[in-house]
């Protein structure tokens, strides 16, 4: 009989082999169908990681069922090189994400976004204009501001200023900042007036729109303010998931160390 070890190792494998399928499939899918830039954008790393989860899952399920010490030892570099890796990523998660917040505004329901707030390194990932031009056109593409648009068309302004609204389609994207003092039309028309404000997202903003702020930093804070809470939730399931594969990592030492003792003994005593 197989030790308790490696029953375990093979069944955790089992299971991540037969969800790589559905992954890969995605991925797969994705190319084949995807109906814009940006979700064929996602279809290589869904694919290279069902094919890492098939790849890992098989060499430890053959290392723990058939005693292959080779391919389990292999299986135990690859995840301990993951803790690793995914030990660094929370830690980094956490120190990138540790800047920003809203803005409060006196008689608004919403907050503002500066770009300045945040870390150095988002702002470079986001503000570059390669970049940038991809994410502009996958917001024009997802209509966040139509829908935007759509939900708050019959407000008037003052319960549009009462609105709690989201950073990424209000104070971000989808309409001028306050600051800039235009008058409200609806939610994503605004008459533009002379200003003193020295913030250049009020020469940015337009009506159009496949314009209106998606050339602003405030748009671009917005982001990097979504893109702050999405990673910090990702660094909370991390940390779950790391001392799950601690424990996984853990369970295939024994194995494998049981597939040394039996290879050396195949015929004699197992503990």
């Amino acid at each position: 009989m197989f030790r308790l070890s490696n029953n375990l190792i093979g069944i955790l494998n089992f299971i991540t082999f037969l969800l790589s399928i559905p992954i890969i499939w995605a991925g797969v899918w994705l190319r084949n169908n995807g109906s814009s830039e940006c979700e064929r954008f996602l279809d290589t790393p869904v694919i290279v990681i069902g094919v890492f989860l098939l790849l890992v899952s098989v060499a430890g399920l053959v290392g723990a069922c058939c005693k292959n010490s080779c391919l389990l030892w292999i299986y135990l570099v690859v995840m301990f090189l993951l803790i690793v890796l995914l030990f660094c990523f929370t830690i980094f998660a956490f120190v990138v994400t540790n800047k920003g917040a809203g803005q409060v505004l006196s008689g608004r329901g919403y907050k503002e976004y500066k770009l300045g707030d945040y870390s150095n390194w988002l702002q470079k990932r986001v503000t570059s204009g390669k970049n940038w031009n991809k994410i502009r056109s996958c917001l024009v593409d997802g209509k966040v501001c139509s829908k935007f648009n759509e939900t708050y068309l019959s407000d008037t302004v003052e319960q549009f200023y009462t609105e709690r609204l989201s950073a990424l389609q209000v104070s971000g994207c989808c309409k001028p900042s306050d600051e800039c003092g235009y008058t409200y039309v609806n939610p994503t028309t605004w008459t533009k007036t002379i200003t003193n404000s020295s913030n250049p997202d009020c020469a940015a903003w337009d009506n159009q729109p496949d314009v209106l702020c998606f050339n602003c930093n405030s748009c671009k804070a917005g982001l990097l303010d979504n893109l702050k809470r999405d990673w910090k939730r990702v660094a909370i399931v991390n940390i779950v998931f790391l001392i799950f594969l601690i424990i996984v990592y853990s369970v295939g030492c024994c194995a494998f160390r049981n597939n040394r003792r039996d290879n050396s003994y195949p015929a004699g005593w197992k503990a």
